[in-house]
């Protein structure tokens, strides 16, 4: 059994948590060969928005919905801020789509088709203006782009332009905006992926400047990557801006955070607690990216908020001095053990007390399922079309 640290600085931060939740996470979505379709999921933007404001009422810590354009599209932005807010909640990061057109083929930013290039950079630019009406911060970029075959394409023209598109873009920014570069090994492209992985987007973010910041999707490495390095390594560069959270057992699998490996999302909650790097100040937006194929919509984005929360609070009970001495002194099992002895310990009764400080339900999935919600959207959404990216 460990030391614990002192509780009330843990409990503080646990409370001050913020975690972001994805609009698309509550519509239909699959796999590239089914849609499972499900009752009461959104038809509207703002019944997504709902949803996302009814994770928030129970969790308390998810007070912000990222949308995805056009998934999201709506009339008026304004509006659909004034929408949110009505609800107690706030519009996040918006993400841009340019890998669902036939026209992208070919890549959108980095396709050898000038016409085509202009169109998906005007649409890098459609999102910061729905960025100025909904106020949000950061704009959100993840591409599709690359080849499938060796001479397809020019590798080094393709980066040239990757990084006309991305410069246009960020000259755009507003001061209090900022851009979120994300990267993806492989998938839909198989040989060469134009933004493959942290360096390059990182590569490309210091050529930009300081607003533009790296987005670690923990769907999108190789097999044994140790993505706590490249937390660690962004921290000390100030070029983390934000994460994906999901999880994978084989690729990008998009299911619910710290369910395939819970060991790993301490470990990297570990360096972000380390680098003093969870308070909201710090600016990194630790966003769900997640497809809920199976699943029952609402309760896993509780579940998935609820294990992030466990193992940030893991990670706030590391002693600190203890490992800082074991480390220095070379105490390789000992430093080892340390963290162990963090990880293992039950922090459920520590946030179910956070909850109830907070007047919440110390279970939130339990409270949803009693709170009738789910059985009045199913009646309420009977009709109409639902959201969802097809396939």
């Amino acid at each position: 059994m460990i030391d614990l640290p002192d509780l009330t600085a843990v409990k503080s931060a646990l409370r001050a948590q913020r975690i972001e939740t994805p609009s698309w996470a509550f519509a239909n979505s699959g796999t590239r060969f089914k849609v499972f379709t499900q009752a009461g999921v959104p038809r509207t933007a703002e019944e997504k928005i709902a949803d996302a404001a009814t994770v928030h009422r129970f969790t308390g810590v998810a007070p912000t919905v990222a949308l995805h354009i056009p998934w999201d599209r709506v009339e008026d932005f304004r509006a659909l801020r004034a929408f949110a807010n009505d609800l107690g909640v706030e519009i996040g990061a918006i993400n841009t789509n340019v890998f669902q057109d036939n026209d992208y083929k070919l890549g959108s930013v980095t396709n050898p088709d000038a016409g085509i290039r202009r169109k998906a950079t005007d649409h890098l630019l459609e999102a910061i203006s729905i960025m100025d009406a909904t106020g949000s911060r950061d704009l959100k970029l993840w591409f599709a782009d690359g080849l499938n075959y060796p001479g397809q394409d020019d590798l080094r023209d393709r980066q040239d332009r990757l990084a006309a598109a991305l410069r246009e873009a960020y000259d755009r920014l507003g001061d209090d905006q900022r851009m979120l570069l994300e990267y993806k090994f492989f998938e839909p492209a198989f040989y060469a992926t134009d933004v493959p992985d942290w360096g390059t987007s990182y590569a490309h973010c210091l050529e930009l400047g300081e607003k533009a910041t790296v987005c670690i999707d923990t769907g999108h490495h190789a097999p044994g990557t140790n993505i706590e390095f490249i937390v660690a390594f962004l921290l000390r560069a100030g070029k983390l801006g934000a994460f994906d959270f999901n999880s994978r057992f084989y690729a990008d699998d998009d299911l619910m955070a710290g369910a395939a490996d819970p060991f790993q999302l301490f470990r990297i909650m570990n360096e972000i607690v380390r680098g003093d790097a969870l308070d909201p100040a710090y600016g990194i937006n630790f966003m769900l990216d997640q497809c809920h194929n199976i699943e029952a919509k609402i309760p896993a984005i509780i579940r998935s908020v609820m294990n992030v929360q466990e193992a940030t609070a893991k990670a706030l009970l590391v002693d600190r001095a203890a490992l800082r001495t074991a480390q220095q002194s070379g105490d390789v099992l000992g430093a080892n053990a340390v963290l162990m002895d963090a990880y293992n310990t039950d922090v459920r009764p520590i946030l179910a007390e956070v909850r109830a400080d907070a007047g919440l339900d110390p279970d939130p999935v339990a409270a949803y399922h009693r709170s009738g919600y789910q059985q009045k959207i199913e009646a309420e959404r009977a009709d109409g079309q639902q959201a969802g990216w097809g396939a």
